[in-house]
């Protein structure tokens, strides 16, 4: 029988975070089959991805102020000519799920989250709140909530990366989904070499240094706290958050993946504050090299993170309650109330195999439904 011939749709490529890795987990099934996206970094992208045939604009007002000319975004994608795949598969927190597909067309998109900015979750830019923008912002939204509507509609099939998406999904767009959780490298190997000996103990944090992640708050806390803090990430709030920082944090910059695991395995346990998570992919890293997770109680934390067996939650963003709360996860930790080997055996459901293992079922399985659905 003739392989179908198949198409991957992503938002953005400007950065390597979990969209991408979903990406990537998809290309190693489907080795041959060409990316198109709307802006395209290749120096902040992984060599998987790079190596792909990827189409994308030839404008570079949209590289350099993808910010500002978002109500552009559903055009380009709307004009990516489709026409000689037989599978379309899009992954999407905003536009790629609106490209255009024919009846005799298998179009299934992978959903990250609805647009958080449009739908009133935490976004990255605080400059949206800004008085001078918000007339213009409001009207902008609403025009693009009711084409981002109609978007959802158009693919065959959506899928969901959590059931706090799948909620999402049915609240905002009216459909039901699946959910197959998103691809996580879990196993992972432990290194006695991972920190200097000389190394205080430390609690991390993995994440962009961006508004809504609340990195800020954690910094603020630790005010009153001595343990170390490591910071390791970049973004538009770096600057900020060191002039916010006491002595006893410690930013990283960019890391790579293997020393993400090196500091992952020499820390107390990790630390997320951000609200309402898609996912959220750095606790189960963190998870899977048996540490404990402090993380917000809400989103796809409640899927990953055990209350008192893989972590602890934080129930508000108080800076007080932050700071009792991670001295109380720190003695946790020091009297041994979490068990590594327990910890570890809660991530095999989020593992790259069993993400790949389930992604090719449900796109044999519909493609074959199709097939006889069009005979």
């Amino acid at each position: 029988m003739k392989q179908p011939k198949i198409a991957f749709i992503h938002d953005y490529l400007v950065n390597y975070g979990g969209a991408e890795k979903v990406l990537e987990a998809l290309l190693e099934m489907y080795p041959d089959c060409p990316i198109y996206t709307s802006i395209y970094s290749p120096e902040k992208l992984s060599d998987t991805i790079n190596r792909r045939k990827i189409i994308c604009p030839e404008t570079a007002i949209f590289k350099k102020f993808p910010k500002y000319l978002t109500f552009l975004m559903p055009m380009v994608f709307e004009n990516f000519d489709l026409r000689e795949y037989d599978i379309v598969v899009s992954d999407s927190s905003a536009w790629s799920k609106g490209v255009l597909t024919r009846p005799d067309q298998l179009h299934i998109s992978y959903i990250h989250t609805p647009p958080r900015f449009l739908y009133k979750y935490s976004v990255e830019s605080v400059k949206r709140s800004a008085w001078y923008f918000k007339p213009f912002v409001t009207v902008l939204d609403s025009l693009l909530r009711v084409w981002d509507h109609g978007a959802a509609q158009r693919p065959n099939y959506l899928l969901a990366n959590s059931e706090e998406v799948r909620a999402r999904i049915k609240k905002f767009y009216g459909r039901d989904s699946q959910v197959i959780y998103p691809p996580v490298e879990i196993d992972v190997k432990s290194s006695e070499a991972t920190v200097e000996k000389n190394n205080k103990p430390y609690f991390l944090v993995l994440s962009r240094l961006a508004a809504y992640k609340n990195v800020n708050l954690v910094i603020e806390a630790f005010k009153n706290i001595p343990t170390e803090l490591w910071i390791a990430g970049t973004g538009r709030e770096e600057n900020k958050l060191k002039k916010l920082a006491g002595p006893n944090v410690k930013f990283l910059g960019k890391v790579s993946e293997s020393e993400k695991d090196m500091l992952i395995e020499g820390c107390l346990g990790v630390i997320n504050a951000v609200k309402d998570e898609d996912f959220g992919i750095v606790p189960v890293e963190a998870m899977a090299h048996g540490k404990p997770v402090l993380a917000h109680k809400s989103g796809g934390h409640l899927e990953t993170i055990t209350e008192g067996v893989t972590g602890m939650f934080l129930k508000s963003s108080d800076i007080g309650e932050l700071g009792v709360k991670i001295k109380e996860f720190e003695q946790a930790i020091l009297n041994h109330k979490y068990d590594s080997d327990t910890i570890r055996g809660t991530v095999a459901k989020f593992s790259k195999q069993r993400f790949q293992n389930e992604m090719k079922t449900f796109i044999e399985e519909k493609w074959a439904e199709h097939q006889k659905d069009n005979a």
